[in-house]
């Protein structure tokens, strides 16, 4: 009896925990991201469809701008003096009616994105609404997603889907990287024939503002400027002739240019706070001017950032090339080394920044972007240079980036995590999650890196990876997803990456093919051949360990998904986008399996596998022709018929082709011609 007494009393202190006083045992309640403080105090006696109803109401109220602060089951009150952060709110859902008290419209917002995922849990498991008192407030004030369009758009209704999204998550801006697909009006040659025009961005923009996001504009200038320099008109504004990269920042036009093409991106994007100029991964010539590189730059950087200021707007520069100039960049990317010898390098070449320390412009964020080693002594180091030197420093992390088919690392979650809580330990303002479009994988596949960032920005670290990653299976498909059972995403990961390499030879890239002469003989795989039977399979007994190992797990991955589509109340969609992934990799692993078989001694082995050979042509244009239609709901695949390719200087798979399929899946189109031809 004592026993009994003890576990009861223990189950009762447990379930009035500071973070989950009382939860009914037939509804879950997975917020993302996690409240700063929630208490559960049982089942409210509000009706869950009367509160929706109110919900909705207030929602659109918010969005409209109107004053109306009460909806009779919800009450809106704006007070001063909560002792909150700006966007901070108090949500408490009693048994009469739902309060949300903010200190601004912001905070009022995100009390009531809260209330929508309470009452998506209380319906999607047919539950009561829960008597729930929380209080919270953003770890970072300025939480923003890149989004980089330069190689493809999406369906224009599919970015208002997404900042209704990015809303639900807390996040409240945008950086868009916006190059040839904004129908410039004043130099109408930059924008593509499929790019948006000016007033179809600013719907956008003024959607998004409606729910708290502010979207700013990244208009890439100095380097990465292919996109310009690529039309032959633009030619005398290059610094190297021979290259589309670089602007040369000596010749005044090459302003004209640059703000022309800031005047209408700042129509486009009429809320905007910041203008990201870009700036990164750039050397120029100087022209025998007898100018440094770094003095150039710098020269290019008070320009831009002048025309930022005259327009009330703040610069942001991606802070690379100072740090290569001066010599301590490579301190930020070696693991080797410790604080000391960092220290050491930096002591040395910390000179070459500080000779210049009167030409860097003082209204400039510079953007510490680091996507592997934020926690690097180097990388703090060169943080701590530019905030000692009076200068504004933001980070910047990733949520995909040069990474094929789809991200890794589950989904980057570490390095996400480590810079969040660098830039929160530091007091930074905020910090960037950058989603690159160079290999271009689909969207949908960058949703759970977006969610772990806005997770780690907003409430900091408060859970563990696993537990963060259910809760992004509760939000994103229900709460029936929560348990480890129903994860995949990480399952798919490793086959995804052994996929690049697995038709090409040892060292072969798939960004890099069309560099070579012959890219069937000179980098796909070789075939078996009838003469030396077995000398393939020895050569190859790692791949085919692989291929053998990735098809039994993707088998179990695919098996997974389809239990998940089954139990899932939404994002269907995301679900069929990973099968796609998932079938174009078993088509690797088939093919793999199947040479090794034709190197089988048996002759009869070898027909067999011949004629599987034979039929892969089909099989693969059917995963072609699904993986297009999948990714075409939301997706525009293909570059429009006359569109001007650019010098692809950083072998962006996405820039090599106009049709999708003919960059995406260029090796395996190559494998299967080599099939054909050697295959009789």
């Amino acid at each position: 009896m004592r026993n009994l007494i003890f576990l009861l009393g223990l189950l009762l202190t447990l379930s009035f925990s500071s973070c989950d006083s009382f939860q009914p045992k037939s509804t879950t309640f997975n917020l993302l991201p996690a409240p700063k403080e929630q208490f559960m105090l049982g089942a409210s006696s509000l009706e869950v469809e009367a509160v929706a109803s109110a919900y909705e109401s207030a929602r659109t109220s918010l969005i409209n701008g109107q004053e109306t602060m009460d909806f009779s089951l919800i009450q809106f009150a704006l007070k001063p003096d909560l002792g909150l952060k700006e966007e901070g709110y108090l949500l408490d859902i009693s048994n009469e009616y739902v309060s949300i008290q903010a200190s601004s419209k912001a905070g009022l917002w995100y009390g009531l994105m809260t209330l929508g995922q309470i009452l998506e849990d209380a319906k999607d498991q047919d539950g009561p609404l829960l008597a729930y008192k929380i209080k919270d407030e953003p770890e970072l004030a300025y939480r923003a997603v890149h989004l980089d369009v330069k190689h493809h758009l999406e369906k224009k209704g599919y970015y208002f889907e997404l900042m209704d999204r990015f809303a639900a998550l807390k996040i409240n801006a945008v950086i868009v990287e916006i190059e040839d697909k904004l129908k410039y009006e004043l130099q109408p040659k930059v924008g593509s024939e499929d790019a948006f025009s000016i007033s179809e961005w600013k719907e956008l923009s003024d959607y998004a503002m409606a729910r708290n996001i502010r979207i700013s504009p990244l208009v890439q200038g100095l380097g990465h400027a292919s996109f310009i320099l690529k039309h032959p008109e633009y030619i005398p504004l290059r610094d190297d002739p021979e290259s589309d990269w670089a602007f040369n920042p000596l010749n005044e036009e090459t302003y004209k240019v640059q703000f022309d093409l800031y005047e209408d991106a700042l129509k486009a994007f009429p809320h905007a706070n910041y203008l990201h100029v870009g700036g990164d991964e750039v050397h120029t010539t100087g022209r025998n001017s007898g100018k440094s590189p770094l003095e150039l730059q710098l020269i290019w950087l008070n320009r831009v950032s002048e025309y930022a200021a005259q327009k009330g707007l703040t610069p942001i520069f991606w802070d690379d090339m100072p740090l290569k100039n001066a010599e301590v960049y490579n301190s930020i990317y070696n693991s080797k080394l410790t604080k000391a010898q960092v220290d050491s390098i930096w002591t040395a070449n910390e000179p070459n920044l500080n000779k210049y320390i009167d030409l860097f412009p003082k209204n400039c964020v510079y953007m510490r972007w680091n996507y592997d080693m934020p926690e690097s002594p180097g990388n703090n180091r060169a943080i701590q240079w530019f905030t000692d030197n009076g200068l504004k420093v933001m980070g910047a992390t990733a949520g995909q980036t040069r990474w094929n088919l789809m991200p890794q690392d589950q989904s980057n979650t570490n390095n996400i995590r480590d810079f969040a809580l660098i830039s929160i330990r530091n007091k930074a303002d905020g910090l960037l999650l950058t989603l690159w479009d160079d290999d271009s994988p689909h969207f949908e596949l960058y949703q759970r890196g977006i969610a772990l960032f806005a997770e780690y920005t907003w409430s900091g670290k408060r859970r563990s990876e696993e537990d963060l990653h259910a809760a992004y299976r509760h939000r994103a498909y229900g709460p029936a997803l929560d348990s480890s059972a129903y994860e995949f995403i990480n399952l798919l990961e490793g086959p995804v990456a052994d996929w690049k390499g697995m038709l090409l030879q040892p060292k072969k890239d798939r960004n890099r093919l069309r560099n070579f002469e012959d890219p069937l003989e000179e980098a796909v795989l070789a075939l078996p051949k009838s003469d030396s039977v077995g000398v393939w399979t020895q050569a190859n007994q790692e791949r085919i360990q692989k291929a053998t190992a990735n098809l039994a797990r993707v088998d179990s991955v695919l098996e997974r998904i389809g239990e998940v589509k089954k139990l899932a109340k939404r994002n269907l969609h995301q679900l069929e986008v990973y099968e796609q992934v998932a079938q174009v990799v078993q088509f690797s692993n088939r093919a793999i399996i199947t040479l090794a078989e034709l190197d089988e001694p048996s002759g009869e082995k070898r027909e067999v596998a011949k004629s599987k050979l034979k039929q892969m042509e089909t099989e693969w244009a059917s995963i072609q022709s699904k993986v297009e239609e999948v990714y075409g709901k939301t997706r525009q695949l293909n570059k429009p018929a006359g569109y001007i390719l650019d010098q692809d200087h950083h072998h962006h798979l996405a820039n090599q082709a106009l049709k999708f399929s003919d960059w995406q899946f260029y090796v395996e189109g190559l494998f299967l011609e080599k099939v054909k031809k050697e295959i009789k």
